[in-house]
């Protein structure tokens, strides 16, 4: 099985606690999520995190819809936490979400490792699409999270209020 990594890290002018309560709150997914995805929570929110937490939400690829069930399986408030595929569209995808107390304000580091099925066919499918289309997702994500915490943009820095 080929394992491939997607590492992304951006900086962000916030606490820790704000950028980790942000995220640490599943229903903001939707937020940094490309609408094309039609990402949905099916799990009744709100959601309480921590290890063991179990997410189940769709996706749409390829028009179809997906049902993709997440496991927590580290949670290390508020530095990490993992998120790993039980069920979904990928045979293996560990998701380390990493916050660190920089100069400037907050690191976010994401790592994805993940391995696509299908085999050959699966590994091509990985070079002319999957693999742009991750990073297209992921630098959606930066900039809303850019967005969401810029104190100069109309209702930045509100990351750390919560959904009601």
């Amino acid at each position: 099985m080929k394992i491939y990594e997607l590492v992304k890290t951006q900086v962000i002018d916030s606490s820790i606690d704000n950028v980790f309560d942000f995220f640490a709150k599943p229903e903001n997914l939707k937020k940094i999520t490309p609408e094309k995805l039609s990402f949905n929570i099916i799990t009744p929110t709100p959601i309480t995190m921590d290890k063991g937490t179990v997410i189940d939400y769709t996706i749409r690829l390829f028009g179809i819809q997906v049902h993709w069930r997440t496991l927590i399986t580290m949670y290390d408030p508020p530095h990490e936490f993992i998120d790993e595929q039980i069920k979904g569209p990928y045979n293996f995808w560990h998701h380390n979400h990493k916050f660190k107390e920089v100069e400037g304000g907050v690191e976010i580091s994401d790592k994805v490792n993940y391995s696509i099925p299908m085999g050959v066919f699966g590994r091509v499918l990985h070079f002319f699409w999957i693999k742009r289309d991750l990073e297209k997702i992921f630098l959606h994500r930066k900039k809303i999270i850019e967005n969401i915490f810029d104190k100069n943009s109309p209702g930045g820095n509100q990351g750390h209020e919560r959904n009601s």
